[in-house]
């Protein structure tokens, strides 16, 4: 899992070891992503997916509306459209053909 510990991205390996995960410039004093990493971060955006991912809860079914409410407590750009698509794109999430019902993809 990944964590928000004094405003520090870590992941834990286990109980005690936070390991650093480098986005730090990425974060405001609130500890909410201030921007996307370029395309050539692909790293770092792999982790902020997983960051995003790890805000909703596994096996539950969301709307568009509860999906981008959730998104805008972790980011300031004030675009929840961009990280919802970045969400289906890397199929880290799954949504209905109507785009009405969003879920986490746990395979």
């Amino acid at each position: 899992m990944i964590y928000l510990i004094n405003t520090t991205l870590v992941q834990m390996e286990n109980k005690n070891t936070p390991i650093d995960l480098g986005l730090n410039s990425y974060l405001n004093e609130e500890g909410r992503i201030i921007r996307l990493p370029g395309k050539r971060q692909k790293k770092k955006l792999d982790l902020m997916i997983l960051f995003f991912a790890n805000k909703f809860e596994k096996e539950k079914e969301y709307s568009e509306a509860e999906v981008n409410d959730i998104l805008t407590q972790y980011h300031t750009f004030n675009d929840p459209a961009t990280l919802r698509r970045l969400l289906i794109g890397t199929q880290t999430m799954k949504r209905t053909t109507d785009g009405r019902r969003y879920w986490l993809n746990v395979n």
